[in-house]
C-alpha cells in the first residue's frame, strides 16, 4: 500500500479536521476511493511498563458529531476470551479524532491482546502488545529503527521486523516523519507510488500541515504493521518539526516567510502527540526487570541551546579563524543538548542504576560517538558532485586537521556537554549503551573520555534515507576504512545500505545487529545480510 490523498477531498479535510481525508487502497486506488470513515489507522502501543500500557487509535464516526466514545479492552488471549483491563476514552475533531489512554492491573513480562469498540459496535484491529518484565530476566530484544523518509522509499525495514515474532520493544529514535515540501525531492529520488500530503512546495509549517503529514505516514501498511505487532517507545528527532532544530529555531525555518517559530514548534509537538502512542511526559525511563533500564530522551525543542555557528569561520578561508572557533564558540560551556534538568535528571539515574550493575541503554536521536572527516573523501567524490556538496567536504576535512567534526548539529557540535554526558557515565561506572539514528548510515563507537572507555554506541542506519554514499563514487568498505581509520572511537561502520537493528540484551553481553534490506525502491523484505557487534558487561568498549 501507499499513501495517496485525494486532492478535491483534501479541501473538505481542511475545513473538518481530517475526517475527511482518504486512506490508500493500495492496487484498487486507481479504481475506487473512498472517505475514511471508522478507524482509519490500525491501532498501536507505547510507554509500556510491568503493568500497564498506553494505546492508540484512530476513529471518525459516520455521523456528523464533533465527538465520540470508545471503549478499549485488554487480553490474555487473541480471542478476548479473558479481558484483563478495560476503560473508556473521548475524542473528537479537536484533536483529529486521534484516541489513546493507559490501561493498568497488567501482569509484567506478558503478551496482550488489545482492541477498541465503537459506540456503533464496530471493532478496530487487534493489536499485540507486551509489558515490561521485572526480576531476573534472561533476554530482552528491541528494534532500532531512525529516518523513514516515505516519498525516497518503500519502508521495507518496518515490514521485515513486523513479521518478528522475537521482539520484545520497538525503539524509533527520530525522523519517523520528514518535513519537506515536494520541492526539496529531486525527481530522480522520489517513487511516484509514494505520495505525501500536503503536496504544497513548502514544507509543514501549520497543525493541519503536520497533522497530514503524519495521517500519510500512518497509513503506511508497513508501519501499521510494525505498531500492530509490538509496542513502540518514540522519541522525536528534528524532521518531526523541521531541520536542525532547536529550542528557539531550526535551520529550516525563516521567520519572515513562515512565521513564528515558537507558534510551528507548539503544532509539530501537538500532532506528534495526537498520531503517536506516547505520553507528553517529555523524557522517560523504562526498567527492564534486573537487566536494565532503557531512557527516552529529548534532545531537541524544549532543552538544546543554539549550536555554535562554523560557517563564517569556514569563509574567512584560515585556519587562524577555524582555531578562534575551536578553542572559543565550540568549547561553551552553556551550551547543552539535552537542558540543564534533563541531564540532572538522566545523570542521577545513571549513578543509581549502575548502582546494581545493569545495563544503561539511552535512546538519543543524535549520534554522540566522535567522527571527523577522512581527508581521502575529497578523492572519492563523485564526479557529478555540486559545487555545494564539494566545498562542504573541503571544509570539513580542513576542520578535521584541527580536531573539529563533521556535524555541528549533534553531540560533536556540543563537546563540553558530551564531556558532562561521558563524565557522568564513568563516574557512576555505568555499562552506556547509546541507541542513535540521525545520520543515515550504520556506525558503532567505543565511547572513550579523557582516554578512558566510557561505553559504547549502536547508530542505526535510516529506513529509506540517503546517507553519505550519495556523494561518493568509492566503494563502500573503501570508505569505512577511512572513517575507521581517521576516528579511534569508531569500531565500524556500513555507509551504503539502508534497514534497521536488532539489539539483544543478556546479563553478561549487549549484541547489535545491523540488518540491510536489498531494496528499498521495490516493495520487498528480503535483505542484504547483517552486521553483528557485541559488548561484555563491563567492557564498556567493543570485543
Amino acid at each position: 500500500m501507499t499513501t495517496n490523498i485525494d486532492r478535491r477531498r483534501l479541501i473538505i479535510g481542511a475545513s473538518l479536521g481530517l475526517g475527511a481525508l482518504l486512506l490508500p487502497l493500495g492496487r484498487a486506488f486507481a479504481a475506487q476511493i473512498q472517505a475514511a470513515k471508522g478507524f482509519t489507522h490500525n491501532v498501536a502501543s507505547g510507554e509500556p511498563g510491568p503493568h500497564s500500557m498506553l494505546l492508540w487509535t484512530r476513529y471518525v464516526p459516520a455521523s456528523d458529531t464533533d465527538e465520540t466514545t470508545l471503549q478499549a479492552e485488554i487480553a490474555s488471549d487473541r480471542a478476548f476470551r479473558n479481558v484483563v483491563a478495560a476503560a473508556s476514552v473521548r475524542t473528537g475533531s479537536y484533536r483529529d479524532w486521534t484516541a489513546k489512554l493507559t490501561l493498568a492491573g497488567l501482569q509484567p513480562g506478558t503478551t496482550y491482546w488489545y482492541r477498541f469498540i465503537a459506540t456503533d459496535g464496530s471493532h478496530s484491529p487487534t493489536g499485540r502488545t507486551r509489558t515490561l518484565p521485572i526480576g531476573d530476566v534472561a533476554r530482552f530484544r528491541l528494534g532500532l529503527f531512525s529516518c523513514a523518509n516515505l516519498p525516497m522509499g518503500w519502508f521495507n525495514a518496518y515490514a521485515h521486523a513486523a513479521q518478528r515474532e522475537d521482539m520484545d520493544l520497538w525503539l524509533h529514535v527520530g525522523d519517523y516523519l520528514y518535513e519537506y515540501g515536494i520541492a526539496a525531492y529531486k525527481a530522480q529520488d522520489r517513487i511516484a507510488e509514494r505520495e505525501v500530503m500536503p503536496a504544497h512546495e513548502h514544507e509543514m509549517i501549520s497543525l493541519l500541515d503536520y497533522r497530514m503529514r503524519l495521517a500519510c505516514y500512518r497509513a503506511d501498511a508497513d508501519l501499521q504493521a510494525l505498531h500492530q505487532n509490538a509496542p513502540m517507545v518514540a522519541l522525536w528527532d528534528d524532521h518531526e518539526s523541521a531541520n536542525d532544530s532547536w529550542q528557539g529555531g531550526a535551520q529550516n525555518h525563516q521567520p519572515a516567510s513562515e512565521g513564528d517559530w515558537n507558534t510551528r514548534k507548539a503544532a509539530a509537538m501537538q500532532a506528534y502527540r495526537e498520531w503517536m502512542p506516547v505520553s507528553d511526559e517529555p523524557w522517560k525511563a523504562y526498567p527492564i526487570g534486573n537487566l536494565g533500564t532503557l531512557y527516552r530522551t529529548e534532545s531537541r525543542l524544549l532543552g538544546r541551546t543554539q549550536p555554535a555557528d562554523i560557517g563564517s569561520a569556514y569563509k574567512a578561508g584560515t585556519d587562524a579563524a577555524l582555531e578562534t572557533f575551536r578553542d572559543g564558540p565550540w568549547q561553551d560551556p552553556s551550551a547543552t543538548m539535552l537542558g540543564l534538568e534533563q541531564e540532572t535528571w538522566l545523570y542521577d539515574a545513571l549513578k543509581a542504576n549502575a548502582a546494581r550493575n545493569q545495563w544503561q541503554l539511552v535512546g538519543m536521536g543524535t549520534i554522540l560517538g566522535r567522527t571527523v572527516m577522512p581527508a581521502e573523501t575529497l578523492g572519492m567524490l563523485r564526479s557529478d558532485a555540486s559545487e555545494r556538496s564539494v566545498q562542504t567536504f573541503k571544509n570539513n576535512v580542513r576542520g578535521a586537521r584541527l580536531g573539529l567534526p563533521m556535524w555541528m548539529d549533534r553531540w560533536d557540535g556540543y563537546p563540553a556537554a558530551r564531556a558532562r554526558l561521558l563524565q557522568a557515565a564513568q563516574s557512576a561506572d555505568a555499562n552506556l549503551v547509546m541507541l542513535s539514528g540521525d545520520s543515515h548510515n550504520a556506525w558503532a563507537y567505543s565511547l572513550q573520555h579523557e582516554g578512558r572507555p566510557a561505553g559504547v554506541e549502536f547508530a542505526v542506519q535510516a529506513v529509506t534515507s540517503g546517507g553519505i554514499e550519495g556523494s561518493l563514487a568509492a566503494a563502500p568498505d573503501a570508505v569505512a576504512r577511512a572513517f575507521m581509520a581517521s576516528n579511534p572511537e569508531l569500531s565500524w561502520c556500513d555507509t551504503s545500505q539502508r534497514g534497521y537493528a536488532m539489539i539483544e540484551i543478556t546479563p553478561a553481553s549487549i549484541s547489535g545487529e545491523w540488518v540491510f534490506m536489498q531494496s528499498i525502491k521495490t516493495r520487498s523484505i528480503a535483505t542484504a545480510g547483517s552486521h553483528r557487534m557485541s559488548v561484555e558487561k563491563d567492557r564498556k568498549a567493543f570485543s
